[in-house]
């Protein structure tokens, strides 16, 4: 006795652990995990990043730049002394250096155009973004629903194997009263060995469901990872009742397909005026400030010491010299390097101006180009708005043809059953054989079957007509 309760205290404890380590997750936790983690949608934000880099960069087109460069080379060989302005071969080195500021004061307002377009970008992207995660949101529901419609499935075939199980031992007394002939438990048997098979294949597509939503939602934990069963009894699809002109009004709102079409013809108007722009002057402003040192020594003039005077001339008529100081020159060493900058410096500035003249039709071709992008996005724009209307009355439409088809089904299931409970008791009392109870058996667990997927085929339609409406993530609800 001590050794069995020690054996049900284990089997609870690790009940009872891994109850805390399984965590169940309802429709909205999944689709929130998903806008969080979602790959996609990672990489849909990370463009919006870049985008908004490119708008950075507009702006920087409005800045003055400034650049600077260094020089420094030796020269070998004939070159011009640059102390005497001799040529002579010497090996010397020099180096310069500058810096440049300069602004763009006019260009056509392309500047403007691509700012613009920028913030455009911007906004087409996290369109695009919301779009995806709307798809994202869908796949979702649609996986969550799947695994929902699997563990009802299962119910319903467990419930149909114990009945079978229940029928077994009822007919193995009967055969062994004589009541029965043995094919009957035979029959019998057949059916619950092949409704073991589809509890098998049942449980395995729940597992397939459960793998293919944590995918989805970029879950690694397979084993821990399980959803709610919620009340689907009586699916709520008072959204129909609205009606598809309400519908679809408020989809030319909220949807991201037309949206981001609009988006798209805005950027490409924009296209054609950057183009359009290339045909103007362009004026810039410039300052730059530059200087150089060497190695080469400097040159000094002093009185000659022993002949501090030369004749330059002898004056006409008294034959006297004319003399002058006699200075003579040397070669010294270099100045110092900064001495050296301070004396060689200048500055420049000024504006330029450059006019398009001929670029080999490159500014007309660009034009044309982006005349005829703006014409194709307006037709694509058009095209969304007509796809949208069209998937909205289809979306629509299958949702109605959904419902009748869900509720259809239930009466089917509902006359099914008592056909079933009646085959059952004409059974009991041996009015019916096993092959015709096995029909009735196996035709009320394909219309449960039906009902299941009709059920909630309407449900997921239901939520396509959800988001058409514009339903946020934290609305759409199960």
């Amino acid at each position: 006795m001590k050794n069995l309760i020690t054996c049900i205290a284990v089997l609870g404890c690790f009940a009872f652990a891994k109850a805390q380590t399984q965590r169940v997750w309802t429709l909205q936790e999944c689709i929130q995990y998903a806008i969080e983690n979602n790959i996609s949608i990672k990489q849909a934000d990370l463009n919006i990043e870049t985008v908004k880099i490119d708008k950075r960069g507009a702006i920087g087109n409005f800045l003055p730049t400034l650049n600077g460069s260094v020089n420094n080379s030796w020269n070998t060989g004939l070159t011009q002394n640059i102390t005497t302005g001799v040529l002579q071969t010497q090996v010397t080195r020099n180096s310069s250096y500058n810096v440049t500021a300069g602004v763009t004061l006019f260009d056509g307002l392309a500047n403007l155009y691509r700012l613009q377009r920028a913030k455009m970008n911007i906004l087409a992207s996290q369109y695009d973004a919301e779009q995806l995660e709307d798809n994202i949101l869908l796949n979702v529901s649609n996986s969550y629903l799947n695994v929902l419609f699997n563990k009802e499935n299962l119910k319903q075939l467990e419930i149909q194997h114990q009945i079978s199980t229940e029928q077994i031992e009822r007919t193995e007394q009967l055969v062994e009263a004589g009541s029965l002939p043995r094919g009957d438990l035979l029959e019998i048997q057949a059916t619950f060995a092949d409704e073991e098979q589809r509890i098998i294949a049942a449980k395995n597509s729940i597992l397939i469901s459960r793998i293919t939503l944590a995918q989805i939602l970029n879950l690694k934990e397979y084993e821990n990872f399980d959803v709610v069963d919620p009340d689907l009894t009586d699916p709520n699809g008072f959204i129909i009742d609205e009606g598809v002109n309400a519908i679809y009004q408020a989809a030319q709102e909220e949807r991201y397909e037309v949206k981001i079409a609009e988006q798209n013809t805005a950027i490409a108007e924009k296209d054609l005026k950057i183009a359009r722009a290339a045909i103007l002057p362009t004026l810039d402003a410039f300052l730059n400030y530059n200087t150089r040192e060497s190695d080469q020594g400097r040159t000094s003039s002093f009185l000659d010491p022993d002949q501090p005077t030369r004749q330059i001339g002898v004056v006409e008529g008294s034959g006297e010299s004319v003399v002058a100081p006699n200075f003579t020159g040397s070669i010294g060493s270099p100045r110092p390097f900064f001495e050296q900058l301070y004396r060689n410096d200048g500055i420049s500035y000024g504006l330029q101006l450059r006019v398009p003249i001929f670029n080999g039709f490159n500014v007309s071709n660009n034009i044309a180009k982006s005349k005829i992008n703006v014409e194709n996005s307006r037709l694509l724009e058009s095209q969304a708005k007509l796809d949208l209307e069209r998937n909205i009355y289809q979306a629509y439409n299958d949702a109605v043809g959904a419902k009748a088809t869900f509720e259809s089904s239930s009466k089917a299931l509902e006359a099914r059953q008592q056909a079933f409970e009646y085959a059952q008791a004409r059974y009991d009392v041996g009015l019916l054989n096993a092959f015709d109870f096995n029909q009735a058996q196996a035709q009320l667990t394909n219309a449960q079957s039906t009902m299941l997927r009709n059920k909630y085929d309407y449900i997921f339609k239901i939520k396509v007509l959800e988001l058409f409406k514009g339903a946020q993530p934290n609305e759409l609800k199960l």
